[in-house]
């Protein structure tokens, strides 16, 4: 395999320069990360709902969810033999810090943070620390990554990481319109994302980026996201000043993917017009597969929400559409037609279920 040049993120180096994105609710688990890891490039688990498949789930998702943080942390780290392990983590998230503070105790690598912007990360990961060292712990500092789409949300990112804890990111996500699931843009720009020209974007966001790198004397390596297939692809990104790029919906149709195989059939069997843009309960525009699901919430609009799994901080129960965690769980179980089944722009081009190893070498070959 000819590999092109390493992603260095602080004090990781990653062989191959892609992180796989996190996808939930338990498409990206354990099985999935630790695989890609093993490879060489960088594994996430989503912490979504992540504790969907524990006993106390329903009755309570929080603490269903903490344990299973460092059930799939370690059971990826196993899997990886020594790769490098992170998590992403939606700041829409209900008890958001919670979830950071476990995934620092579960010592993870690095938290990717999106779905909302996560200016408190890095003062509730310096918290817990400190906090943690009183007690006699040894807990090393996870890199952290934030999700931007465009100049204005990095600029406040870096702002207020300067200003209130007074550090810079070890890296951020660029993620682009042709990402899956949550998206950062309005639902009129992505209907006419192919008239968007994004790359001008990204330039303005690497040199947003600068005057940081030089204040605290380390490099904040982009990662590019959003519908990048290939080694060319990726290499055009670089050529802009990018240092890797993130890629989830590639990693869908793979073996090692922790998703019910009828998540991945749905994929295969997919069309290009098949892929729409949805409506969260999050209270951001998604990519999704037109199904029987979001055929009926076109025609009733509403769908009647049963348990409350208190999943995001700004759902408001009588007025959401439906109950994104059901729809996630839905499908990653494999109940397509009751399912949100969130994808990339690309979705539609994979045709078989194929490996980890066999999406990377995508980015390595010549």
């Amino acid at each position: 395999m000819n590999r092109t040049k390493t992603l260095q993120i602080g004090n990781l180096i990653a062989k191959i320069p892609v992180i796989q994105g996190g996808m939930g609710v338990g498409i990206s688990l354990s099985s999935l990360a630790g695989a890609v890891a093993k490879e060489g490039a960088i594994g996430i688990i989503s912490t979504a709902q992540i504790g969907y498949r524990e006993e106390d789930f329903d009755t309570n998702p929080l603490k269903a969810n903490m344990r299973a943080i460092q059930k799939e942390v370690k059971k990826a780290r196993e899997i990886a033999k020594g790769g490098i392990i992170g998590v992403n983590i939606m700041v829409a998230t209900k008890q958001y810090s919670e979830y950071v503070k476990e995934a620092v105790r579960a010592g993870v690598d690095l938290i990717i943070s999106g779905a909302g912007l996560p200016m408190e990360l890095p003062k509730i990961v310096q918290e817990e620390i400190q906090k943690r060292k009183e007690e006699g712990w040894q807990l090393k500092r996870p890199n952290l990554v934030p999700i931007v789409s465009s100049k204005k949300a990095a600029n406040l990112i870096l702002k207020m990481w300067d200003k209130k804890a007074q550090v810079a990111p070890d890296a951020i996500v660029i993620e682009g319109p042709k990402a899956g699931g949550h998206l950062g843009f309005k639902p009129e720009e992505l209907e006419h994302m192919e008239e968007m020209d994004y790359d001008e974007e990204i330039k303005k966001i690497i040199e947003v980026i600068k005057p940081y790198e030089q204040k605290y004397q380390h490099e904040i390596p982009v990662i590019v996201a959003g519908g990048i297939l290939n080694r060319e692809q990726m290499e055009h990104y670089m050529d802009m000043g990018a240092s890797g790029v993130q890629v989830a919906t590639p990693f869908v149709t793979t073996k090692e993917c922790d998703a019910d195989i009828r998540f991945k059939e749905a994929y295969i069997n997919c069309k290009k017009e098949d892929i729409i843009i949805v409506k969260s309960p999050v209270g951001m525009p998604g990519r999704a597969i037109n199904n029987a699901f979001q055929k009926r919430i076109q025609e009733e609009g509403k769908i009647p929400v049963g348990r409350c799994h208190s999943c995001i901080s700004t759902c408001k129960q009588k007025e959401i559409p439906y109950c994104i965690t059901e729809g996630l769980i839905n499908a990653v179980k494999g109940d397509i037609e009751h399912a949100l089944v969130f994808c990339g722009a690309n979705a539609y081009l994979a045709d078989k279920i194929t490996t980890v190893k066999e999406v990377l070498s995508r980015y390595c070959e010549e």
